[in-house]
């Protein structure tokens, strides 16, 4: 299992996470499958990488063969059975749901080879219960990526009690040869990044939630004074509240009572103020 080995990868799931992995992917210069069981969502993240790419060629980012040939190494598909037929590399990024992912690795470890890498992009789920489902539960690492991927450096690679150091190396040389910053932890609630920044994240809706200040002078105080590239309230926003709700949700059970998601998170939630996403969120995105 060798990270300059993997030519062709599948990503499973094709909402903001998985469409953003298949570009940075492709853009590797590695044949990369996007899956989704929803043919739209796939079209959409199709979408939306050439819109990413094309964006890089104005700027000049990228010249236009590369943004050809980007596109050439990617291809879209709602049969899973053809997504990871051949793969030597798979990464899940489906919804945060333990037993859908599973489901999911359950059928990989039957059907694809012991040399196959198989990666979760979850942020906060024990990797540990999802290799343990797996006939080869060694090749299971976590490889976390961060919104948006294609300028985003980080790369959190989380190695449970069953990986093997053969699949933890291939994880780090691989995010590095996708030109990202690899980490390496154990898996633990909430990983590292995940953990901190909820943190920090929560806190600052408490502060929106009792009328200390408002949430953009809030997020100033952290770009301008702690040089965060953005902001925690603008971050959830971009995360989803609803992610934000589950994972904090999941951590206080874990973790303790520093966890418990202040009430304004739960009142968004309830009303669909999910953020981006939806429209609204601690920002109104309506125009």
């Amino acid at each position: 299992m060798n990270a300059n080995d993997i030519h062709t990868a599948a990503v499973l799931g094709a909402g903001t996470m998985g469409h953003g992995i298949a570009q940075v992917l492709a853009m590797t210069g590695i044949e990369t499958r996007l899956f989704d069981v929803d043919a739209a969502a796939v079209d959409r993240g199709v979408e939306a990488i050439g819109n990413n790419l094309q964006k890089a060629v104005e700027l000049g980012k990228l010249t236009a063969d590369q943004c050809d040939d980007a596109l050439a190494n990617l291809s879209g598909g709602n049969v899973m059975s053809s997504a990871i037929d051949g793969v030597q590399l798979v990464v899940e990024a489906v919804p945060e749901r333990l037993e859908l992912k599973q489901q999911i690795f359950e059928e990989l470890g039957q059907r694809l080879r012991s040399n196959v890498l198989l990666a979760t992009n979850t942020s906060s789920l024990p990797i540990t219960k999802i290799a343990e489902v797996t006939q080869a539960p060694d090749r299971v690492v976590g490889m976390h990526f961060f919104n948006p991927v294609h300028r985003m450096k980080l790369v959190e690679v989380v190695k449970t009690p069953l990986s093997s150091d053969e699949a933890v190396a291939c994880a780090m040389d691989l995010a590095r040869r996708m030109g990202k910053e690899p980490i390496l932890v154990k898996d633990s609630p909430g990983f590292a990044s995940s953990r901190l920044g909820l943190v920090i994240g929560l806190e600052a809706m408490r502060m929106v939630e009792s009328g200390v200040a408002s949430a953009e002078d809030i997020d100033k105080a952290m770009t301008l004074g702690y040089g965060f590239p953005m902001g925690p309230l603008k971050l959830t926003d971009l995360v989803g509240l609803d992610v934000r709700l589950s994972i904090a949700e999941y951590l206080k059970d874990e973790l303790g009572p520093g966890f418990e998601p202040p009430a304004i998170l739960r009142e968004k939630v309830a009303r669909g103020e999910l953020g981006k996403k939806s429209g609204k969120g601690f920002y109104d995105y309506s125009e």
